[in-house]
């Protein structure tokens, strides 16, 4: 087995080595004086299987062709096997065409993986399941929501409450709530722009009651945001908790979530935190969860017990 990390994260990589008694292949990442990204693997990996941990977070082009350039440089090497570990998959949002005459973005970054002779992908909580439908390679789906809900049992109080902050969260908010024993809440909203969000009706009773907003991502905070405004117009109390399996942080979501009264931020490690937030960020590691996965896949051992079926 031979474990391989890009830039985008390599301190969830190292965790993963460790966990897994090994080390990170050595390996080259720079950049030629015409900016062009130079890529070479320092060590064997003739007739190995090897795990190429990348997630495709921002800048997501440079993150993603780094992992093409890794997996290319394996295979010429004589990798027999090559895996892609992403925990967190750029562009899945971009899953359908929304004018007409735009590109199916989740579709064009799955193909190229898959053209670079990588042979299986692992991801994390896609936004949309049919972004898993646009690889031509086996994809393995994880969901991070067992290590979220154990993160915030302790504040998932009798009087608490989940809430789903738009509709295409319900299903993710109602497996929270199958672990968690709580009630869901649905906030309805309109977007209307990439950070702006206008909200229509919150369907749930949210009074006196502490919430739990869940989403898979938190990009700009727009979202957040007006759900924070909608659940203290209904009379929430102040104790509020926003969980999100990947933590983009996206400009201006710093300065609008901490002008909020927010209690707790908890998000996966699936993107590199940074160190210098200032909110109240409680970071859950996937080491353990992607450890394990590695460790089966090398077994050619089941993983129906950690793959997102809902």
């Amino acid at each position: 087995m031979i474990l391989l990390s890009g830039s985008a994260n390599p301190t969830l990589a190292r965790k993963m080595a460790d966990q897994l008694g090994t080390h990170l292949a050595a390996c080259v990442l720079e950049r030629f004086p015409d900016g062009e990204l130079h890529v070479e693997i320092r060590e064997s990996v003739r007739g190995q299987r090897v795990y190429i941990m990348q997630p495709t977070s921002p800048p997501v082009e440079e993150h993603l062709f780094e992992m093409l350039l890794l997996a290319d440089a394996c295979r010429r090497a004589g990798a027999a096997h090559l895996t892609a570990l992403v925990p967190y998959f750029g562009y899945a949002r971009q899953d359908r065409r929304a004018v007409g005459r735009d590109p199916i973005a989740a579709r064009v970054a799955a193909d190229v993986i898959a053209a670079c002779r990588i042979d299986d992908v692992v991801v994390v909580d896609l936004h949309s399941r049919a972004a898993e439908g646009f690889f031509s390679i086996p994809a393995q789906h994880l969901s991070a929501v067992p290590l979220l809900a154990d993160a915030v049992r302790s504040w998932a109080v009798e009087q608490a409450v989940l809430v789903a902050p738009d509709l295409g969260a319900v299903k993710l908010a109602e497996r929270y709530s199958r672990i968690l024993n709580l009630p869901v809440a649905t906030i309805h909203k309109t977007r209307l722009s990439g950070r702006e969000v206008k909200v229509h009706q919150i369907v749930g009773e949210v009074r006196d009651r502490a919430p739990l907003i869940v989403d898979d991502l938190l990009s700009t905070g727009g979202t957040v945001a007006a759900a924070v405004r909608a659940l203290l117009a209904a009379g929430c109390t102040p104790d509020i908790t926003v969980v999100a399996t990947h933590g983009l942080f996206a400009h201006p979501a710093e300065e609008v979530l901490r002008d909020l009264p927010i209690a707790r931020v908890v998000t996966t490690d699936s993107i590199a935190p940074r160190a210098d937030m200032g909110l109240p960020l409680n970071v859950v590691t996937l080491a353990s969860l992607l450890t394990e996965v590695v460790r089966r896949l090398d077994r050619d051992e089941s993983l129906g017990d950690l793959i997102s079926h809902g």
